[in-house]
């Protein structure tokens, strides 16, 4: 029996979603669906001090007036606290943690972490963080990207002990990622080009864990004039949800698809079946390249 294609779209509540995120979402959705598969959604609310008030739901509701539909009820990583620790128990067992009291200033000089704390492998301590241990007997992370081609990193000797929960409590994004693919069954993750860096040590967590590893596809990521990735700290313009066909329109060229002109001015329901029927994954540039311009289609 073959399994099902499982895709996912995970924003972070930080701000309301722009033309970056539409590119992200676009491209996992187009996929999944013209793989008569799944598209579910997961939201990544693991940062309260990072997230803003009421921005979760203006995500989903503006996904929805673009005319998303996802799979199943949304995930809420804030709710899944216990399956993250249940994660952090299974790698203590194998003794494949420890916590860190190292502060920053003791930190800077080094690139990768120095092993000073790599004996305290007492259980939940207060105050400190957990880095997940690496070794140099593991072997190099091996994978290939649909889109950006073959990359390989050997974790211990180019990433160090990353940390997988925070000296604050916190969960690492690196953990709680890799526990809820598998716990959602995801079978491949389409996202920006911008987490390409972080996929092989996701890969290593996951073989740690014993859990399966997706495919991995990572989009190009849309760009300001000073080179910056969108996002809210680089002040990106929200998509606005009075426009969602322009808007469509922009992203469906943004990924190389050349939609025709007047596709823009139709409606929702049309412009979504001429991107099912016309997605191809072959034509999407890989490389980063200029967001276009949203205050044409905001007048």
């Amino acid at each position: 029996m073959n399994t099902i294609y499982r895709g996912r779209f995970a924003p972070s509540p930080t701000g309301p979603l722009h033309f970056g995120s539409l590119v992200a979402a676009l491209g996992s959705y187009l996929e999944a669906k013209t793989q008569n598969g799944e598209w579910l959604l997961r939201m990544e609310d693991l940062d309260p001090p990072r997230e803003s008030p009421g921005a979760a739901d203006a995500i989903l509701r503006c996904l929805d007036l673009f005319g998303f539909e996802w799979h199943g009820e949304v995930m809420y990583q804030s709710q899944r606290h216990d399956a993250y620790a249940v994660a952090l128990e299974q790698l203590h067992e194998d003794g494949l943690i420890f916590h860190c009291n190292c502060s920053r200033k003791a930190l800077q000089p080094f690139t990768l972490y120095p092993g000073y704390c790599r004996n305290n492998r007492a259980h939940n301590k207060q105050g400190h963080a957990v880095r997940l241990l690496t070794l140099i007997e593991h072997p190099t992370i091996q994978f290939k990207d649909r889109l950006q081609g073959e990359h390989q990193q050997h974790i211990a000797r180019e990433v160090g002990d990353f940390i997988i929960r925070r000296a604050d409590g916190l969960f690492a994004y690196q953990l709680a990622v890799v526990v809820d693919d598998a716990a959602q069954g995801i079978t491949e993750v389409i996202r920006g080009s911008d987490l390409l860096t972080v996929t092989a040590r996701q890969i290593y967590l996951q073989q740690r864990l014993k859990l399966t590893t997706p495919s991995y596809g990572h989009l190009p990521i849309a760009i300001n004039h000073n080179g910056e990735k969108l996002s809210k700290q680089t002040l990106a313009q929200a998509l606005d949800p009075k426009k969602p066909t322009q808007q469509l329109w922009q992203a469906l060229a943004f990924l190389g698809q050349h939609p025709p002109q007047e596709l823009q001015y139709d409606t929702l329901n049309q412009i979504w079946l001429w991107a099912q029927e016309h997605w191809h994954w072959e034509n999407i540039p890989p490389h980063p390249a200029l967001a276009p311009d949203l205050s044409a289609t905001t007048q």
